[in-house]
C-alpha cells in the first residue's frame, strides 16, 4: 500500500467523535449540573464537552480542560467511570467518557465561575432527583456511572446509556 492509499483509506473511514464529563459531588453526594444555553429542550448537563483529540488531547485531559474552562475549577480527576456509545443522527457517533471529579468541598463551590459563553447557571442535585434534569440517554450513562463508583467495579461499558447485550449491568 502507497502512501497516498494509505491516506485515501484513512479519509474514507467513519469518523467518530469523543466527549468527556466529569461528575462533581458535594459532602451531601449532590451532583453538580450546568444548565447550558444553547439547549432548547430544558435539559441540564455535565460539565465536559468535546475531547480536541486534532490537538494530541486525551479524553482526561479534555475533560479536565472543559470543566476548567466551564466551571472555573482545575482538579485532578479521579477513575474513569463509565464509558457510552452514542449512535448519532444530526451528527457521527460519539463515544462519551464520564470521569469521578470527587467530591467539591465548600471552598471549590464558592470558588465555581461559569463560562457565561455556554452556561447560565449550576446547581447541586441529589442523585434521585437529577435524571429529571437529565436526558435519557445522559441521565442512564450518570446512573451507571455513579453505581461504578459505589460499587468499586471500574467503568461502565455502554451503548447508548445501556449495558450492551449479553453485558450484566451493574
Amino acid at each position: 500500500m502507497t502512501i497516498d492509499d494509505y491516506a485515501t483509506y484513512i479519509a474514507g473511514l467513519p469518523r467518530v467523535l469523543a466527549g468527556a464529563g466529569v461528575i462533581f459531588r458535594d459532602a451531601q453526594g449532590r451532583i453538580l449540573l450546568v444548565e447550558p444555553n444553547y439547549r432548547n429542550d430544558g435539559k441540564w448537563i455535565l460539565p465536559g464537552g468535546t475531547v480536541e483529540s486534532d490537538h494530541g488531547e486525551t479524553p482526561r485531559q479534555g475533560a479536565r480542560r472543559e470543566a476548567a474552562e466551564e466551571i472555573g475549577l482545575d482538579v485532578e480527576l479521579g477513575p474513569l467511570l463509565a464509558v457510552d456509545w452514542v449512535p448519532g443522527s444530526a451528527r457521527p457517533p460519539l463515544v462519551s467518557y464520564l470521569y469521578d471529579g470527587g467530591v467539591l468541598d465548600e471552598p471549590q463551590l464558592t470558588a465555581i465561575r461559569l463560562q457565561e459563553a455556554e452556561l447560565l447557571s449550576w446547581q447541586l442535585v441529589h442523585p434521585d432527583a437529577a435524571y429529571s434534569y437529565l436526558d435519557g440517554g445522559l441521565g442512564r450513562r450518570v446512573r451507571a456511572a455513579l453505581g461504578a463508583l459505589a460499587g468499586g467495579t471500574g467503568p461502565a461499558e455502554l451503548e447508548n446509556g445501556y449495558p450492551p447485550l449479553g453485558v450484566a449491568s451493574r
